[in-house]
């Protein structure tokens, strides 16, 4: 054996060729051994067999915005218990019972279903495509919740979007924009008209100018569309005027909240009030605003249809937001005249300024524009990032800028200040995570967030003196008070910016605040990455800041800046 090993490495070092040649074709063999197993082995699912990926399998739970789904019954995730729930906390189920988080994320039954189609390659498609069709920015055909990508946007990208959200229609319009919907409201027209093609994917037609390619989606689960994530908005005082405030109503037996709400998501309505044995459909106006909340137990009468839930009483009404997009606020373009007037939004970076843009343009129909310009920002609905900052067809310009040259550019201002300890945190995920994402814990953990505050801290201070020392008509406000109190916030700044001040529109702005900007509460730190030395010097820099406010007959800033 020893000699015929001998004999062999004898022959390939006089013909080193040969050798190569056949190392080559030993690894050609191994790899294409190596890509039939992984073919080979894919997992096949019986279609009689439960399926890990399917939500209508034993134990699956339907999620949804922090709200699981049992049956019939809902839990609160912790969450979501501030913002999103079925029920009023006055009726709550004994069961012991809590599912498990989805290991899929927080996509639910319905839309488990599609990934596992994408799998294993269902036969039935996942939606069906039913035509082109009319679109109008005032009165939409689809008028669910819609989002924007002028770079990424496809076909499957807009249908996950709105099965997700349990709508029973997607469409695509311009190429870019997603519309969803529980009915269509419009005229069928020539394909020939739905002519541009998907942002993100050319092989595919995302509608056209006023056209949208609608789909049905065929997977959304019933569940899904009845129940989906009506949003507990109070107890509120039966309005004077009903048949104004809440045009559409209707009695039925047995009532519930999922009738309800099922009844106005029909009615294309996004509020759905709940009076005892009626129902009641409108939008928040001026004579409905939702601003004056009543004891949650004065609403406390159990549904005839549900023991578990509230209907409320003949005085005193259970409201939830259903599903439909208040469109009253939704249409935005550029300002019909250039404008000679440059109005700042100036703030730290970190203080909000991305989200009062998005106020901004629904409470006044107009563009923002940047200083600046962020090709995410823009993809994402912003079309004023792309013009100049002194183009003068936007509403008002986002800037961090600080320097008194660059302050002075502007006519007036509106300067957001927000707490500098959350306005370091949330600048140090843009940072390192993108406008919505976060912070790896590494960068947390290491030399980057010491050096970030270390060089960002003192920029808060400063940024805020010198606007006030150098600005002309600056208007000051805090991120906690827009926050807390919206309506009142958002009419001062647009009274700053020169328009009419809509009422109804303000209110409908209330609806939709968060729009696609908010950085989820789901990854917050377990710990505080601020160190004592950090927070003294921090300090400092707010009774700095408290005091130049003071100074100039203005609100000093929030109380809660101090507990640090």
């Amino acid at each position: 054996m020893a000699k015929l090993l001998v004999k062999f490495q004898r022959y390939f070092r006089r013909k080193p060729v040969r050798f190569f040649t056949l190392i080559a074709l030993y690894l050609t063999a191994g790899s294409l051994v190596f890509l039939h197993s992984g073919f080979a082995g894919e997992p096949t699912i019986s279609e009689n067999e439960p399926n890990p990926l399917d939500g209508t399998s034993e134990g699956t739970a339907f999620q949804y915005l922090g709200v699981v789904q049992l049956g019939r019954g809902f839990k609160e995730t912790p969450e979501a218990r501030n913002s999103v729930r079925r029920y009023g906390p006055w009726f709550k189920s004994v069961s012991k019972d809590t599912p498990e988080r989805n290991k899929m994320g927080d996509y639910g039954g319905a839309w488990s279903r599609a990934l596992k189609g994408r799998k294993v390659r269902e036969k039935e498609d996942r939606a069906k495509y039913i035509g082109c069709y009319v679109d109008n920015t005032r009165r939409r055909a689809l008028r669910g919740v819609s989002f924007f990508d002028y770079k990424k946007m496809t076909v499957f990208r807009c249908q996950d979007n709105c099965a997700e959200r349990g709508y029973l229609y997607a469409g695509l319009e311009f190429g870019a924009e997603c519309y969803c919907g529980h009915k269509i409201q419009a005229l069928n027209v020539s394909e020939s008209e739905c002519n541009m093609e998907c942002k993100g994917e050319k092989s595919n037609v995302c509608g056209g100018v006023n056209r949208l390619s609608i789909y049905r989606l065929e997977l959304a689960q019933e569940s899904a569309r009845r129940y989906g994530s009506a949003i507990f908005r109070g107890c509120f005082h039966r309005p004077d005027n009903i048949s104004l405030a809440l045009p559409v109503t209707g009695v039925m037996l047995n009532m519930s909240v999922d009738k309800c709400v099922d009844f106005c998501t029909e009615k294309e309505y996004p509020l759905a009030a709940l009076g005892g044995g009626s129902c009641h459909c409108g939008f928040p106006t001026t004579l409905f605003t939702l601003h004056e909340r009543e004891d949650e137990q004065l609403c406390a009468q159990k549904c005839d249809g549900e023991e578990f839930e509230s209907c409320g009483t003949a005085e005193y009404f259970i409201v939830y937001q259903t599903q439909v997009q208040d469109n009253r606020c939704m249409d935005r373009r550029f300002l019909p005249a250039r404008s000679k007037q440059f109005i700042g939004l100036a703030s730290f970076p970190g203080a909000g300024n991305t989200w009062a843009r998005h106020l901004i343009e629904l409470a006044t129909g107009f563009y923002t524009g940047s200083y600046y310009f962020d090709g995410s920002l823009y993809n994402k609905g912003f079309k004023g990032e792309r013009d100049h900052w002194r183009s003068g067809r936007t509403i008002c310009i986002k800037t961090h800028e600080s320097g008194q040259k660059e302050i002075e550019a502007f006519d007036s201002a509106i300067l957001l200040i927000r707490n500098p300890y959350k306005a370091l945190m949330a600048e140090f995920n843009r940072k390192y995570g993108g406008h919505i994402g976060f912070a790896s814990h590494a960068h947390w953990k290491g030399k980057e967030w010491p050096e970030f505050v270390k060089n960002y801290a003192p920029w808060w201070a400063t940024h805020t003196l010198d606007w006030l020392k150098y600005g002309k008509n600056v208007l000051v406000v805090h991120f906690e008070d827009l926050k807390r109190d919206l309506f009142v916030q958002l009419k001062r700044m647009v009274n700053l910016l020169g328009t009419r001040v809509f009422e109804d529109r303000l209110l409908c702005v209330e609806g939709q605040k968060d729009g696609n900007f908010k950085r989820s509460g789901l990854r917050k730190l377990e710990y505080d990455p601020y160190t004592p030395e950090m927070r003294k010097t921090i300090s400092t820099y707010i009774k700095t800041v408290d005091m130049a406010l003071k100074l100039r007959n203005l609100t000093g800033v929030p109380d809660d800046y101090y507990p640090r």
